[in-house]
């Protein structure tokens, strides 16, 4: 469920602002066809995705992933654009050109459609990134439609954290077919990376995230968490160096009590 629409009732005495403050949802945008800016999770979760993409299959300058980025998608209405929560392309340059960070993601100019889509629901969205929203015929059309139509993205991934409900859909004779998930987990070989919920910490606060997993079904650390790893196993290895010194001084201590107990100064 999404929190209740603004406005609300007041009372007397007044409720928490926290429930009766309106959200970016229940207020309009500069841009009639955008509902709201991204909240913080919309910020926080597209970036632990980001960190956390690794394909083993291709190194890093070659990957690219977008997070609320216009990506341009017809080439005869070049205005058109859907922003997607997080995208990831495979085989196209980190920069582009190879020396300048992208400022958006042009189809006709990349050549390459995204492997995985990633929308994160909002109130305002919900229907169109279901494909449930119907679109006039002189209307662009729903990002449902650019990804599974124009673009013909592999793998769409919808989460619903009010819900915590994450489903998956993959491409089959060309329209999407809804995976059947025993578990919160989207295994895609092609990129021999899964993506998942995960409950943990990401930027102080605890809950469930969504981020890759690898073939063994370990989550993939971002850097942070793989120095810290490094950390805490440099310290277990200097531990364990001090106890096998400490052992071999309590021996060699022995040894020498033994020899002094036979009456032979060590």
């Amino acid at each position: 469920m999404f929190p209740v629409k603004y406005p609300i009732e007041q009372t007397d005495p007044p409720g928490s602002p926290r429930k009766i403050l309106p959200t970016m949802y229940d207020l309009p945008s500069e841009n009639p066809e955008e509902p709201g800016l991204p909240d913080e999770f919309h910020d926080l979760q597209p970036q632990l995705i980001s960190l956390t993409f690794r394909p083993p299959n291709y190194p890093p300058d070659r990957v690219f992933t977008g997070s609320d980025m216009n990506l341009y998608y017809d080439s005869r209405h070049p205005n058109w654009y859907k922003r997607p929560d997080w995208f990831g392309v495979l085989g196209v340059p980190r920069l582009y050109d190879g020396r300048d960070l992208r400022l958006s993601y042009v189809i006709w100019q990349e050549a390459v459609s995204p492997f995985v889509m990633v929308e994160l629901l909002s109130p305002g969205t919900e229907k169109e990134d279901l494909g449930l929203d119907e679109r006039g015929a002189n209307q662009p059309p729903t990002k449902w439609e650019v990804y599974e139509q124009i673009l013909r993205v592999p793998f769409y991934v919808v989460f619903n954290r009010y819900s915590n409900q994450l489903r998956a859909f993959t491409q089959i004779s060309g329209r999407y077919q809804e995976l059947h998930l025993t578990e919160p987990r989207i295994w895609m070989p092609a990129l021999e990376l899964g993506l998942g919920l995960w409950q943990g910490e990401f930027q102080g606060i605890n809950r469930l995230w969504l981020r890759w997993y690898d073939a063994r079904g370990n989550w993939i650390p971002t850097d942070a968490e793989a120095a810290l790893q490094r950390a805490e196993a440099a310290l277990q290895q200097a531990e364990r160096e001090r106890q096998r010194a400490e052992q071999a001084e309590r021996r060699a201590e022995e040894l020498a009590q033994r020899l002094r107990d036979l009456g032979i100064e060590p």
